[in-house]
C-alpha cells in the first residue's frame, strides 16, 4: 500500500455494514470489490449500493460479485462476516491472500486475534467459542491482522438498500499497540468515504466497552425480540442486563483491563438508541445463526477458565444457545 495509489479493498461480507463501508470507501476515491450473494448481490450487482443517512443519502457503484477470487491482489481485505462464519471462510481466503495484504476483522465479541501479543500469563490464549482449533488465526496469519472496533448501526432495509442508523466510528489498530503505516494509510482511505477511523495503540479496553452491551443487549433481545428501547421499559429486564454487564466487567477487569465507562451509563446508551432491533434480532427474524458464541459464549469461556462466577451471563447463554438449536431444526425441516 502506498499513499500515491488508491487503496483496493475486498469487502468479504458485504451485508449491513460491509456494504455501507464498501459504499463509503468508494464514494472517498478507493478501488471496491464487494463480496456477497443472493438477492443483496444482484441488487448491487444492477445498481449499486444505495444509502439511506441522517448524514445525506448517497448512491455508490463498487464492483460486486460471488467469487472469493476477488480478494486476490487486494491491499485491505475488510471482513464484515459474521463470527461464527470465520471458521469455514478463512481458509477460503488463505491462499488469496498476498504477503503484505492488511485483513480488518470487523466482528462483533471478543475477536480471534485478541490474546496475540498480548503481555501477561494470557499470551495466545486461543477460545474455543472463537476459534476453534485455531482455524482462522492459521489461516489469516498473525502478521496480517489488523484489529477494529465497530461503532456503526446499519440495516438492510431491501436487497441493494442500507439505512445508516447512527454512528461512523471504525477504530483500527494493530494487536502489538504499534502505530504502523499500513492503518494510518488504511484511516485515510475510510476518512477519505466520510467516516471515522482514529488508529489506536490499544483497541481491547474498547472491545470490552462494546462487548459490556453486546453480551447482554443481543441475546436479551433475541429472546424476547425486544428493541433496544423496549428492553430498557421493562425493570425486570433491566435489572439482569445490568447483572450481565457487571458479571462481563469483572471478567475484563480479570485480565487487567479497567474499563472507563461506568455500567449505568453503558447500560442507558443501549437504550437511548430508541426502537432499533439488534444484529441478533434481525438474525433471528431472518432466519440465520446466532452470531452468540464469540460475544456471550467467549464471556462464559473466559470466566471459566479465570475461576469467575457469571451466572446471570452462563444462563442468559444457554437459553439464546438453546434458542440458536431450536431456530436451527426449523430450518432443517
Amino acid at each position: 500500500m502506498t499513499a500515491s495509489t488508491p487503496l483496493r479493498v475486498a469487502v468479504v461480507g458485504a451485508g449491513a455494514i460491509g456494504a455501507y463501508v464498501g459504499a463509503a470507501l468508494a464514494r472517498g476515491g478507493s478501488e471496491v470489490v464487494l463480496i456477497a450473494r443472493g438477492a443483496h448481490l444482484r441488487a448491487m450487482q444492477q445498481n449499486g449500493v444505495r444509502v439511506l443517512s441522517p448524514r445525506g443519502d448517497f448512491w455508490a457503484h463498487p464492483e460486486a460479485t460471488d467469487d472469493f477470487e476477488a480478494v486476490r491482489g487486494a491491499g485491505v481485505v475488510f471482513l464484515s462476516v459474521k463470527a461464527n462464519g470465520l471458521p469455514e471462510i478463512a481458509p477460503r481466503l488463505a491462499p488469496l491472500l498476498g504477503p503484505e495484504t492488511a485483513v480488518i476483522a470487523a466482528q462483533n465479541g471478543i475477536p480471534f486475534w485478541y490474546f496475540q501479543d498480548l503481555d501477561g500469563p494470557w499470551r495466545d490464549w486461543q477460545l474455543e467459542t472463537v476459534d476453534p482449533g485455531g482455524r482462522i488465526a492459521a489461516a489469516i496469519g498473525r502478521e496480517r491482522v489488523v484489529g477494529c472496533v465497530i461503532y456503526c448501526s446499519t440495516e438492510i432495509e431491501a436487497p441493494g438498500v442500507i439505512r445508516h442508523i447512527e454512528g461512523t466510528r471504525y477504530a483500527i489498530g494493530e494487536p502489538d499497540g504499534r502505530i504502523s503505516e499500513r492503518c494510518l494509510r488504511i484511516s485515510e482511505a475510510f476518512v477519505a468515504g466520510g467516516l471515522k477511523c482514529p488508529v489506536e495503540s490499544d483497541l481491547r479496553e474498547q472491545i470490552w466497552i462494546k462487548l459490556l452491551g453486546n453480551a447482554a443487549f443481543n441475546p436479551m433481545s433475541a429472546l424476547t425480540r425486544a428493541t433496544l428501547a423496549g428492553m430498557g421499559r421493562l425493570p425486570e429486564a433491566r435489572e439482569v442486563l445490568r447483572a450481565v454487564m457487571e458479571e462481563v466487567s469483572a471478567v475484563a477487569t480479570a485480565l487487567g483491563v479497567e474499563l472507563s465507562i461506568p455500567i449505568e451509563k453503558r447500560l442507558e446508551g443501549g437504550f437511548k438508541v430508541g426502537e432499533h432491533k439488534t444484529s441478533m434480532l434481525q438474525d433471528v427474524e431472518l432466519g440465520r445463526r446466532l452470531e452468540l458464541d464469540c460475544m456471550t459464549g467467549a464471556v462464559v469461556e473466559l470466566a471459566g477458565r479465570l475461576g469467575i462466577a457469571v451466572p446471570h451471563t452462563r444462563t442468559l447463554y444457554a437459553c439464546a444457545k438453546l434458542l440458536d438449536v431450536t431456530l436451527a431444526a426449523q430450518r432443517a425441516v
